[in-house]
């Protein structure tokens, strides 16, 4: 890499951070203006000002829902991608696996996921593993159809040259289907992060004994706007730190897609 490719990496990597953070006062300033020249009454729309107080003074509550919600969207978003390679895996490679999995998979996103929440909360409680049972199954479908896509996608020439070399179908999986299938898999492993913290906050809404869901439900219940406003800014701050962090960690680990891409 030249000098005038690291500088141009380093000015992109540096600059993400900053465009974040004019966004972010760009929104509050908007935010502030819209309260201000409505006249928007507290209850409504409480000010930046006021939430932010509200995230000082109640940081340890705060900070103990939040782990809650982050560790069910963590466990949720692992147990989606497991689950979702595994079903591509057994699709690829046992055909017959593929003919009775793929028309399941497609009839189960008729019946919306959140519908399924209240159901949950009846057969495994008002737990965590609920909630996480919810976050992988709102990952599952994007993860499942992007990695079978990679994989029964893999160039011809790649799977005809490991053949001419005596590489069998587990090397050939390995060594080139799952690389080749990476950049596609990465497509849905974005959108399961985004939707991820959906899955967990839904399961909280339904019925919960803590996360911010849960605490977002009480104070909505107390007209306790600006904590409802300061528990969502912290699920809004995670959900896009955990994208960006996931967004670098993927071009790291497929670095092939990237010069392909043009980044």
């Amino acid at each position: 890499m030249d000098n005038s490719n690291i500088k141009s990496t380093f000015v992109s990597r540096s600059s993400t951070p900053i465009r974040l953070f004019v966004t972010a006062i760009v929104l509050m300033a908007l935010w502030q203006a819209i309260v201000y020249f409505f006249d928007m009454p507290r209850y409504i729309l409480p000010g930046p000002i006021l939430v932010f107080s509200k995230l000082i003074d109640n940081h340890q509550l705060l900070f103990e829902h939040s782990l809650i919600t982050i560790t069910e969207i963590i466990l949720g978003l692992f147990s989606g991608l497991l689950m979702g390679m595994l079903f591509a895996l057994q699709m690829l490679l046992f055909k017959p696996v593929r003919r009775w999995l793929l028309p399941v998979l497609i009839a189960s996103q008729a019946v919306p996921v959140f519908a399924l929440a209240p159901i949950l909360m009846l057969w495994f409680g008002y737990g965590m593993t609920s909630k996480v049972i919810m976050a992988a199954l709102i990952i599952f479908f994007p993860v499942t159809t992007t990695c079978f896509d990679g994989l029964r996608h893999t160039p011809i020439g790649y799977l005809d040259l490991a053949h001419t070399m005596g590489a069998n179908k587990w090397r050939q999986l390995w060594h080139i289907r799952l690389p080749a299938a990476l950049p596609t898999l990465s497509s849905g492993i974005r959108v399961a992060v985004v939707v991820a913290p959906i899955g967990a906050v839904v399961g909280e809404w339904v019925g919960s004994a803590g996360g911010l869901g849960y605490l977002m439900l009480q104070s909505n219940a107390r007209m306790q706007i600006a904590d409802m406003f300061a528990a969502l800014i912290i699920l809004a701050l995670f959900s896009v730190s955990l994208y960006y962090f996931t967004d670098q960690l993927l071009k790291r680990l497929i670095p092939w897609h990237r010069e392909q891409a043009g980044h």
